[in-house]
């Protein structure tokens, strides 16, 4: 596939800090694509670069194939940008700021459009000034998803959103996907990343440190399995078997975590023990980002 986005060795500092450490970040075209990381990890730094709001230091970034330091006036009419704190002209309604950001980005796809304002539940005629922070979202969102563009680049988008209003933009970005339109969802909400995205890159302290689908990231870590035995061993047994750690036998019950490569060593140890009820759940995004991200090396950004 085509890269939509592609950074390499970007470096950005600010005074005393280094807000992008060499990170690197390839998206490419169709995929929605998982940026994420704890607050102050340099993932908004990052999106200000590649918007052509901030000048690297020193690296190379390109979106839709230009430099989006020198040419940011044009890729603008080809991206749609959702920061995580909205802000409206507090004159115009809802729908006229819709619009607006539509023509700017080259026209809207009206029954689209339509859709959108009615799953957001959107007031249109409201004007800016009286709308609260989660109907901002919605403003942004619509005119967004709304737009006829290929690249969608959105910062903690949901920021403000009520769960339902939730469930409706995981719809619109799985509609995004199916329209062949490419997607960047900065988050530091896991389970936002782990619904919605084919990739994801985990960033840390200005870097890049894992990058791949979800289940190739799953891979570095342990899954978690139940094991419901007639004939149960011991913990001290079972924890030296290859690859088991936090192991647990309580009466017939073990319950233990096991690394990737040692999986069916397990399930194949247990079998011989007359298993009579066997669950095995590989590690949520969540573990995996805490398994992976030492937070105390983190930087602000």
């Amino acid at each position: 596939m085509t890269d939509v986005i592609r950074v390499r060795d970007l470096v950005k500092t600010f005074g005393r800090t280094r807000a992008l450490d060499g990170l690197d970040l390839t998206v490419s075209a169709g995929e929605v694509h998982g940026f994420l990381g704890p607050n102050g990890s340099g993932k908004s730094t990052t999106i200000r670069v590649l918007l052509g709001l901030l000048r690297a230091d020193s690296g190379e970034a390109t979106v839709l194939g230009g430099d989006p330091w020198h040419e940011a006036t044009e890729l603008h009419r080809r991206l749609a940008y959702v920061p995580g704190d909205v802000v409206l002209w507090p004159s115009l309604t809802g729908g006229e700021v819709v619009d607006l950001l539509g023509r700017l980005r080259g026209g809207l796809d009206e029954a689209r459009r339509r859709r959108l304002v009615e799953a957001f539940a959107l007031d249109e005629r409201t004007r800016g000034r009286a709308y609260s922070k989660g109907n901002r979202q919605k403003v942004a969102l619509v005119a967004a998803l709304a737009s006829d563009v290929p690249l969608l680049v959105l910062d903690e988008p949901t920021s403000g959103l009520d769960p339902l209003m939730e469930q409706v933009f995981q719809s619109e970005l799985a509609a995004a996907r199916a329209d062949g339109r490419t997607v960047l969802l900065s988050s530091h909400i896991l389970s936002e990343v782990e619904r919605a995205c084919d990739r994801v890159s985990i960033v840390r302290a200005g870097r890049v440190v894992d990058t791949g689908s979800l289940d190739d990231l799953r891979h570095l870590t342990r899954s978690r399995v139940r094991a419901t035995l007639r004939d149960a061993p011991s913990s001290a047994e079972v924890a030296s078997w290859a690859g088991t750690h936090d192991v647990v036998v309580e009466d017939d019950t073990l319950t233990c975590s096991v690394e990737a490569a040692h999986l069916g060593d397990l399930v194949a140890a247990l079998g011989s023990r007359g298993v009579t009820a066997l669950t095995c759940q590989p590690p949520t995004l969540e573990e995996l980002f805490l398994s992976r991200y030492d937070t105390r090396e983190a930087q602000p950004a």
